[in-house]
């Protein structure tokens, strides 16, 4: 029997959070957790949290006055009680490794099966397409959006109900010991990197410290557990096998265990290919377009398989996944444009994949135009990176190029110093500027494309140029 929100009293979490009742009664029972002041319905316990902006126990009075039942805190308690009510106060020394020790409790009370995804590149459309094909065949949790940090992770894990059968939660990090302390809450049963690539070096110390930190999750684990490895990956195999673990792969090597062969590129439609496992095969199709997609595949379908799902549903989740809005979501626009929304965020190698994505895509008809953000938290690789993404720009044949940012004229350079004409390669100074350029140069057919880091907000450039094309029909 899993715990169930309404029921959970100030009593049962105390042992689990290490932390001491200081107010109220511990019969107290919570309807729900909740680290927003702001939205906390009625009944609900409130946590506090330390961010680099706000203090969360500034904001414990306007918690109680919407009715919080509780409160996780770290210092005294100095806003009033209001009248009538009496919350229960339950002090912590740590509020954010307090949430992740219940989160890790709460896992453990439903006893489902877990399995937790990371990597530098996929791991969000990995994990959307193992729930697709996981759902079809019983209630599964997710984490919802992008919730993976050591703060959405557990608040994903809190939300599991007795009606889950399983979970398949997404794992990033920014820094090194993240993914262990991670991997340490879900205990997952089955831990599944995607790759190792350049994201995210500044806090970790460069590339080397990306594979560190990411095998993490193999050090962690628990020996029971089952590791996924992306079997194309050999600096990641190399890595993890000292930690001694059950490991199996994926990917289109000889060798893997789960492998795609017969890779089929049916441009705007999707991706075909072959899945070899257990010496059978099934045929798949995706309907997103991108053949870098099936690497994402191979490894959902690994997770559903070795979840014992059933090979049909592998067929019937992948056919109907759709795509993730600002992961190479196509946008059809008036005059025949299409809107390539890559805008969530972006490295090195997943926006070189995209640009040479679009060019399949492309197959000669209408030309290609990109805006390009920076790509954020690379360190000292950051000039480097940018000049190389220009240059893969102007070999894939972008026929204007428009870059924004600290390092727009880095991607430039780069693309001139690759033979792109001066006049069809610039920077821009705003996204509202990027948006009005392109809505000039575009014509009837083209592709556009738009990928930056998630702090260029290219989004916004997107929601512009759909206004300004939708309002000319």
């Amino acid at each position: 029997m899993g715990f169930r929100w309404g029921d959970v009293t100030a009593r049962d979490i105390l042992t689990p959070l290490g932390g001491s009742l200081v107010a109220g009664s511990p019969d107290t029972v919570f309807s729900g957790i909740s680290t927003d002041s702001r939205k906390i319905p009625r009944g609900y316990l409130f946590w506090v949290l330390r961010g680099e902006r706000h203090d969360a126990h500034d904001f414990v009075a306007d918690a109680l006055e919407k009715g919080a039942a509780g409160v996780v805190l770290e210092e005294p308690l100095k806003a009033r009680i209001p009248e009538g009510s009496r919350p229960a106060v339950i002090k912590v020394p740590d509020t954010l490794k307090a949430l992740g020790d219940l989160a890790g409790w709460w896992r453990q009370g439903h006893g489902i099966p877990v399995a937790a995804v990371t990597g530098s590149v996929g791991k969000t459309t990995t994990k959307e397409m193992a729930a697709a094909i996981l759902q079809l065949g019983a209630p599964t949790l997710k984490n919802e959006g992008n919730l993976n940090n050591l703060i959405g992770l557990p608040l994903t894990l809190l939300s599991m109900e007795e009606r889950h059968r399983r979970a398949v939660v997404e794992m990033g990090m920014n820094r090194a010991g993240e993914i262990a302390r991670l991997t340490e809450i879900a205990d997952p049963d089955i831990g599944l990197i995607t790759n190792v690539a350049k994201a995210h070096l500044e806090g970790v110390g460069g590339e080397e410290g990306v594979l560190r930190a990411k095998t993490e999750m193999v050090e962690k684990i628990s020996a029971r557990s089952l590791v996924l490895l992306n079997g194309d990956d050999k600096r990641l195999l190399e890595a993890s096998l000292p930690f001694g673990k059950r490991i199996k792969t994926f990917g289109t090597g000889r060798n893997c265990d789960f492998r795609g062969t017969g890779i089929r590129n049916l441009g705007r439609e999707g991706i075909a290919f072959e899945l070899h496992y257990e010496g059978k095969v099934l045929s798949l199709t995706l309907g997103v377009p991108g053949t870098q997609h099936v690497a994402n595949a191979l490894a959902a379908c690994a997770i559903a398989l070795s979840l014992g799902e059933e090979p049909e549903n592998l067929v019937r989740g992948l056919e109907s996944f759709r795509g993730i809005k600002g992961r190479f979501m196509l946008l059809p626009l008036p005059r025949g444009i299409t809107l390539v929304d890559d805008t969530y965020n972006a490295n090195p190698v997943s926006l070189k994949v995209a640009l040479r994505t679009l060019k399949d895509l492309c197959r000669g008809e209408g030309r290609m135009i990109a805006g390009i953000g920076d790509m954020l938290e690379l360190g000292d690789e950051t000039p480097a990176a940018h000049r190389e993404a220009g240059a893969v720009a102007a070999e894939v044949g972008i026929h204007h190029l428009l870059a924004i940012g600290d390092y727009a004229r880095e991607v430039v350079q780069g693309a001139l110093e690759r033979g792109i004409a001066a006049d069809r390669a610039e920077v821009v100074g705003s996204r509202e500027e990027m948006a009005s350029r392109i809505r000039t140069i575009v014509k009837d057919g083209d592709l556009v494309l738009l990928k930056g880091s998630r702090g260029m907000a290219l989004e916004r450039v997107v929601d512009l140029l759909r206004a300004a094309l939708e309002k000319e029909t």
